[in-house]
């Protein structure tokens, strides 16, 4: 997964860096929050962001405020990287959008463990965008099988998207997970089967004389 670096510092910038790729991240290097701000609008933004509080153009906090407001699809999970260790310090980047928060100099094994559970959250939330996903599609086939169907009166086959003409049970398989198991209705046992059953004894009657 990619992490965004938001840090104008030099020094700092790189070893973060460092630090991240030597963990096995794949990293995009920013300098501040405007230019930040511009990856975030790719379709292929990264899903986890270091954002420094101090920044010129833009700073994290502004950078916190705007990403939320964006409503994008999948929201990023941002920490913020700050020398502000007050209380109310940790509220204001908490209540601008911040999911976490590390004080400068960082302690590499409490970012460390703080980027995994970044990561483990927003893997959860990819897993569940998929299994709302996949609930569309397959609400999606029980409405198209709840709408108006072409049938021919005679051969009951059923007229698809194409002009194809396919027997029901084809076309449901095709829409839905269901499965059918062939049977005989009293009605169709009547007048079909019984008929040809009782042609098929005469027959053999026949044959045995």
């Amino acid at each position: 997964m990619k992490i965004l670096i938001a840090e104008d510092d030099m020094v700092s910038r790189r070893l973060l860096e460092a630090t991240l790729i030597k963990w096995g991240y794949e990293v995009v290097v920013t300098c501040d929050g405007a230019e930040a701000w511009e990856v975030f609008q790719q379709v292929d933004a990264p899903m986890l962001a270091i954002l420094d509080w101090m920044m010129p153009s833009m700073d994290g906090i502004e950078l916190c405020r705007k990403i939320r407001h964006a409503l994008m699809p999948t929201p990023p999970y941002l920490i913020l990287l700050t020398a502000k260790g007050r209380r109310e310090d940790v509220v204001t980047g908490l209540r601008a959008g911040a999911d976490d928060y590390v004080t400068k100099p960082f302690d590499r094994e409490e970012l460390r463990a703080r980027v995994q559970v970044g990561m483990r959250i927003m893997e959860l939330q990819q897993s569940l965008a998929d299994r709302v996903n996949a609930l569309e599609e397959a609400l999606a086939r029980v409405k198209q099988l709840q709408g108006l169907l072409p049938i021919c009166s005679y051969c009951k086959k059923i007229r698809d998207d194409q002009n194809y003409w396919q027997q029901v049970e084809s076309y449901i398989s095709e829409h839905s997970e269901a499965q059918f198991s062939h049977s005989i209705c009293p009605d169709c046992y009547e007048r079909c089967v019984k008929p040809e059953l009782e042609q098929l004894r005469r027959r053999q009657g026949q044959a045995s004389r």
